[in-house]
């Protein structure tokens, strides 16, 4: 009877993980990163909450694609760049980050490093939003148009 029940909680097992994995990824928080129009949306539960000018890098950086924050930093410097402030940031792929900026007026326009840039208070923002909503169920797409807009 034992081993039935073992049997049984194996399968059950194997279902319910088949099942996960092939349910489509779903995001709390879609962020959106425009390099051609140096914009973000962010999306929030499937409706677009903001939409903000952005300053990405000027050699085309961060690569484009899919990714999930990989760490959050309330205060950051960065090391390979004179210790320039990287405040809020969301760390998502090697050392690119989502953070803000003391040189807002540049936003909008690619600026010199391959970060995402925003205003400080809407890098606060967001930062408190993934914070809140998890990593884990935040997903952030850079491309250089804006099809994955649509995606959310």
């Amino acid at each position: 009877m034992r081993r039935f029940f073992m049997g049984f909680a194996l399968t059950l097992a194997g279902l319910v993980a088949r099942a996960v994995s092939a349910a489509p990824a779903h995001a709390d928080v879609f962020i959106a990163v425009n390099k051609s129009a140096q914009s973000m949306s962010v999306a929030v539960d499937g409706r677009e909450r903001y939409r903000w000018p952005v300053s990405t890098g000027r050699g085309g950086g961060p690569p484009s694609g899919a990714y999930r924050p990989e760490r959050m930093e309330r205060t950051w410097y960065s090391r390979k760049y004179d210790w320039s402030p990287m405040p809020h940031a969301i760390f998502f792929h090697k050392d690119y980050a989502i953070h803000g900026t003391m040189y807002v007026s540049r936003l909008g326009r690619p600026a010199l490093h391959g970060c995402v840039r925003l205003h400080p208070l809407h890098a606060a923002e967001l930062f408190a939003l993934v914070r809140s909503r998890g990593m884990g169920r935040t997903q952030i797409v850079v491309s250089d148009q804006g099809r994955y807009a649509e995606r959310r």
